[in-house]
């Protein structure tokens, strides 16, 4: 083996970071699977050997947006954690804690502003939404617990402040234990309304 080779196959993986991390971007996939085939498929990698892992293409998108989305980038990941205080105000009662893209801020202008609540029912939240008229969509999604245990959750969708926002509901004791992480396989990071205005607050130009 030509000592080049490891070498060539670094620089392919991390070829193959970016370009799925500029799909990621671009074209509003939030899937890293599905981002990580569309950029190997685009060099010619069929190898899942060859292929990066998610905490690579997380950290390529970060660079992105550092390099292109600039202001842009700021301004809508700003508007979508306004919009996550408002409805985790909103939603107290819920205990919500936001999670995901729009927590770590590598959120793209196209993905949901995802939230975890926690309820005996989940019919008590959509009750809420009833009562007060706000427009949504009930649906279901597969959570990943661990390595063997797989639940699913209501999910429900609506706007606030202008921004898509979707809500998994838990059992009230689901806030003990959060979801793996799709990225790294790690308990998600989860946060309450407070964290995320002290956030806001931060990056707040002086």
């Amino acid at each position: 083996m030509s000592k080049h080779q490891p070498a060539r196959a670094e620089n392919l993986r991390r070829a193959i970071a970016q370009e799925a991390a500029r799909i990621m971007a671009e074209h509003g996939i939030r899937d890293f699977y599905v981002a990580k085939r569309k950029a190997a498929e685009r060099y010619g990698v069929f190898e899942g050997g060859m292929l990066p892992k998610n905490t690579e293409i997380e950290e390529a998108l970060a660079g992105y947006q550092r390099l292109f989305g600039g202001e842009s980038h700021a301004q809508t990941l700003q508007s979508q954690r306004h919009a996550a205080v408002s409805a985790m105000q909103w939603l107290a009662e819920f205990q919500p804690r936001l999670v995901g893209p729009v927590l770590t801020g590598t959120a793209t202008a196209h993905v949901d502003v995802q939230l975890h609540l926690f309820a005996d029912r989940a019919e008590t939240v959509t009750l809420m939404m009833m009562d007060h008229g706000v427009p949504h969509e009930i649906g279901e999604r597969r959570v990943k617990m661990n390595a063997e245990r797989v639940i699913a959750c209501p999910s429900i969708r609506f706007e606030m402040d202008g921004q898509a926002i979707e809500a998994l509901v838990f059992p009230r004791d689901g806030i003990r234990q959060a979801p793996v992480s799709p990225v790294d396989g790690k308990p998600m990071r989860r946060a309450d309304a407070a964290e995320i205005e002290a956030l806001l607050e931060s990056e707040r130009p002086e």
